[in-house]
């Protein structure tokens, strides 16, 4: 197997280094193929011939000075470096020392974090009696900077490996060492893993968990338009099962023997046959799958969602069949990083979706726990959601797998919602109970301690409603000391289907700052033009309400046209009879209702309705005048005719 890769925009490579080391040389050397004696103290940015390298990949090297004058500039052109070729003389220890102790360190600070190349020029002026070999200098200093990718030594003055340096810097752009390959371990890494796993998936046409001869020829094909003579797949087999005895068995190459031998060609400086592999099969060099094989961007408003198509979830059904092996009906860890090996990483295993779903006494996920999970990557992020569902094989039309909602201002007029997945954002003061709320509904343990919460975090599940029919509600948690940066959005409450108000019922303080949210939120909702339904939870019910708690609350619920708090106590359980999280569902159902009105918005409407009223007297009375007019003129030409 061999091939190589491509890169449209070109490479940009900027050369830097201490004074006197032979930069400007290196490159004038490169572009003429010969040595120029009167070489300007920095050059203009140089192209080199395009087909100078077998990739044809335009060429672009910038000179850079090492004067302090000059040093904004240098740092200008090293942040926009594909690679960095570092020089130092090699009859000159000292400028050795300097990258060592100045220039790889300097690289470092500014942050930027590209192939470097290690040249050392100027190698007809070495002492002939230097004991030291290059990898004995250079090992302890790429040991250090793991960044550098290869080590030369070279001479333009006689042109000694003059074009490997760039060409060294161009590969390590084109087919970058960092993302397949650990130097440490000597092993492929994880992403690299994953990915070519997907691939042997994808190749293995009969399912039989190796690739047969006609496989591999049709894998050879479909990478480098070449097929393979039946002497050279056994030749690999043969070098493969040398090695690693499980790499070959009588169905053909296995996964085992596809890594190794993917292994060895990075280990042997062939990256670019990998890399060639993973760009056929659309791969970028984040390990990580372009653009064009994704939908593109979604358009749409503030106010519309994204959910998972019935296409994709009973894709996502019969991938939860096959993982569940021992059929008890629930996903543990280990299945769902085996789901995920074929994707870059687990994307369950951070922020915002980990521990967000149900799980049961071992820490699996049901079906509808699965599914919700995958419903709020979709609510929250549909296009990374589409990438993880062609990773786990989803094979149709990527863009078939998710569908963009009503406008929620839609719904509203149609007093209805059609969606299957509803947010519900979650404010309330702190130590109301906001977060043991979501807990409590993904039925984790009540816990006495108290851990603030400093980022938005969520919580999912199906919630059944009655009739038999499930949603998939998302509870977003809005710390307090959060809330105004959050409103200071002018779309902050678009994605909100539902906004639910926690108070401790025991605290009356706890309940003043409550309504105030309230207040807040539903003076925003009038302002930008997404008003969401509201409630008022009670928590802490099981401690004894302060004096005048339920009239406190009532009476703010009733004047602002919304329901009745809920009580509940999650810490005795008591909120089932509350149905809170069905009544949550239904609120979302019906848009139109529990929509709070503010003084500011009543006085507004009633303002509105004064400025209509006043249109409609002027209409009539223009109205009233016209048919006057009217009549008048039939009068008059009446009386005309008559006379």
């Amino acid at each position: 197997m061999g091939g190589g890769g491509s890169r449209g925009g070109g490479v940009r490579i900027v050369v830097a280094g201490d004074s006197k080391t032979g930069k400007s040389s290196l490159i004038v050397s490169a572009a003429a193929e010969s040595f120029t004696h009167n070489v300007p103290p920095v050059l203009p940015p140089t192209r080199l011939p395009d087909d100078l390298y077998p990739d044809r990949v335009p060429l672009t090297v910038i000179d850079t000075s090492s004067s302090l004058e000059n040093r904004d500039k240098l740092i200008e052109e090293l942040k926009g470096a594909d690679a960095v070729v570092f020089t130092y003389a090699c009859d000159k220890s000292q400028t050795l020392d300097r990258l060592r102790t100045f220039w790889l360190p300097e690289l470092r600070r500014i942050e930027v974090k590209v192939p470097v190349i290690v040249a050392g020029c100027m190698l007809d002026k070495r002492d002939d009696d230097q004991a030291a070999t290059l990898e004995e200098v250079m090992s302890p200093i790429m040991h250090q900077f793991r960044e550098i990718e290869t080590c030369i030594e070279c001479s333009a003055f006689k042109h000694i490996q003059i074009q490997e340096v760039f060409y060294y810097a161009q590969k390590a752009v084109l087919h970058p060492t960092a993302p397949l390959f650990d130097q440490e371990s000597q092993t492929l890494k994880p992403r690299c893993v994953n990915a070519l796993k997907r691939i042997f998936i994808i190749c293995d046409h009969d399912m039989d968990g190796a690739l047969s001869d006609a496989e591999l020829n049709d894998f050879q094909v479909k990478c480098f338009n070449a097929p393979l003579q039946p002497s050279e797949i056994l030749g690999v087999k043969r070098i493969v099962q040398e090695k690693v005895l499980e790499g070959v068995d009588d169905r053909g190459l296995t996964l085992t023997g596809f890594l190794f031998l993917h292994a060895l060609f990075i280990e042997k400086g062939r990256l670019e046959t990998t890399w060639t592999v993973l760009r056929k099969f659309g791969y970028n060099n984040e390990i990580r799958l372009n653009d064009d094989q994704l939908p593109p961007p979604l358009k749409k408003h503030p106010d519309q969602s994204v959910e998972l198509t019935n296409d994709a979830v009973n894709f996502l059904k019969n991938v939860f069949i096959t993982y569940d092996i021992d059929g008890d009906g629930a996903l543990g860890s280990e299945d769902i990083d085996d789901l995920f090996s074929t994707a870059p990483e687990n994307p369950w295993e951070e922020a915002p979706y980990k521990d967000t779903a149900e799980k049961n006494v071992l820490g699996g996920l049901s079906l509808d726990a699965f599914l919700s999970q995958w419903a709020l990557m979709a609510l929250l992020d549909p296009l990374r959601t589409v990438e993880n569902l062609i990773y786990i094989g989803y094979a149709d039309d990527p863009s078939l797998a998710i569908r963009v909602t009503r406008r929620r201002r839609i719904d509203r007029k149609k007093k209805q919602s059609d969606r299957n997945v509803y947010q519900c954002f979650v404010f309330g003061p702190e130590k109301a109970g906001k977060s043991v709320l979501l807990n409590s509904y993904i039925r984790r343990a009540f816990s006495e301690e108290y851990i603030p919460t400093t980022d938005d975090h969520y919580a999912v599940n199906v919630v059944k409603q009655p009739g038999g029919s499930k949603k998939t509600l998302v509870l977003r948690e809005i710390p307090e000391r959060r809330v105004k940066k959050f409103l200071s959005s002018k779309d902050a409450l678009a994605a909100c289907d539902v906004a639910v108000f926690v108070h401790d019922s025991s605290s009356e303080s706890s309940w003043k700052r409550a309504s105030e949210l309230l207040v807040d939120v539903a003076s925003h909702g009038e302002a930008s033009g997404y008003d969401v339904s509201c409630l008022i939870v009670a928590a802490k019910d099981d401690l004894d309400s302060y004096l005048t708690e339920i009239q406190d609350s009532t009476r703010l619920s009733q004047d602002m046209g919304i329901e009745a708090p809920i009580p509940i106590s999650t810490k005795l359980g008591c909120f089932s009879n509350s149905n809170i999280f069905q009544r949550i569902v239904s609120a979302a159902e019906h848009p139109h209702l529990s929509i709070p009105e503010t003084e500011a918005g009543r006085s507004r409407k009633q303002y509105h309705r004064l400025v209509n009223c006043s249109f409609m007297v002027i209409s009539v009375g223009a109205a009233v005048a016209v048919v006057g007019m009217a009549a008048y003129r039939v009068y008059a030409a009446r009386k005309s005719t008559s006379s």
